[in-house]
């Protein structure tokens, strides 16, 4: 069967609100404009600053819980819905590099000097964790990550939660820069989220989504402007798709890991 056809057991989603920040690019009004040929807003602040957060721990967030709560919540934002009341996925190939690298060293020379705060920051789960507590959701959050899979294996947990009966779910990704060693082996260049509510019910003006499982394209797609300006960038692979609702385009293949893609086919009406 050749896989960009779309088969009729394919998983389908409204995407109800889109959120994205990069540097130069705050928001998604920003980077669509980008996409189709604009310019990087002059101004733009170098570093989000998510407001569910009381300010001292606003400062003391990594950026890369930063990126990722400013992107859910803008893309919450867009679509009506009550943070509260979605299930989230967050998706990230690294987790925040710097913390790990912090913690790597310090282990190695001096285990007792470990920060408490640092600690708690570095695990993976760190955005999803000050998601749930800064919007006072008691709904599941989930936290992925699968390399450049990452954000198409999101996509299949989303949509599979919607499947099961979820109203809407909450999907976001995010990655930050390298550090230390650890730049070496696993490169990531820049600070980059974007988000996506995705829902069941039709919605005026909304895209819809269908995705299903099948064989890397033969050959790839030439990559918009969101993706060429921020291909160092570990998430960089999700932004095919940010490309692809900026442009209105309809078909698109996201890599899925073990040498699958998730295609995907967006409907415009």
């Amino acid at each position: 069967m050749n896989a960009s056809v779309r088969p009729a057991a394919a998983l389908s989603a409204v995407i109800e609100g889109i959120g994205y920040w990069s540097r130069g690019l705050p928001d998604w009004t920003a980077a669509r404009a980008y996409a189709l040929g604009g310019e990087p807003a002059d101004g733009a602040p170098a570093r989000p600053s998510p407001q569910l957060l009381p300010a001292n721990e606003r400062r003391r967030a990594p950026e890369t819980v930063a990126v990722a709560l400013e992107v859910a919540a803008a893309a919450c934002a867009a679509a009506g819905r009550d943070p509260a009341a979605l299930s989230s996925v967050f998706v990230s190939s690294h987790g925040d590099m710097a913390i790990t690298d912090y913690m790597c060293a310090t282990l190695a020379s001096d285990p007792r000097a470990i920060s408490p705060t640092r600690f708690h920051n570095s695990v993976h789960n760190a955005a999803a964790g000050y998601w749930t507590i800064g919007v006072g959701a008691m709904r599941p959050a989930t936290a992925l990550s699968a390399l450049e899979a990452g954000f198409a294996q999101g996509v299949i947990e989303a949509l599979a939660q919607l499947a099961a009966g979820e109203d809407a779910v909450l999907l976001a990704g995010y990655d930050g820069g390298g550090y230390g060693p650890l730049a070496e082996v696993a490169p990531s260049e820049g600070l980059l989220g974007a988000a996506l509510v995705l829902g069941r019910a039709p919605c005026a003006g909304a895209p819809t989504l269908h995705a299903w499982l099948g064989d890397a394209p033969a050959e790839a797609d030439a990559p918009g402007r969101l993706r060429l300006r921020a291909a160092g960038n570990a998430s960089a692979p999700m932004l095919a798709l940010f490309d692809a609702l900026a442009a209105g385009d309809n078909r698109l293949a996201l890599p899925a890991g073990g040498g699958r893609c998730l295609w995907m086919e967006l409907s415009h009406d």
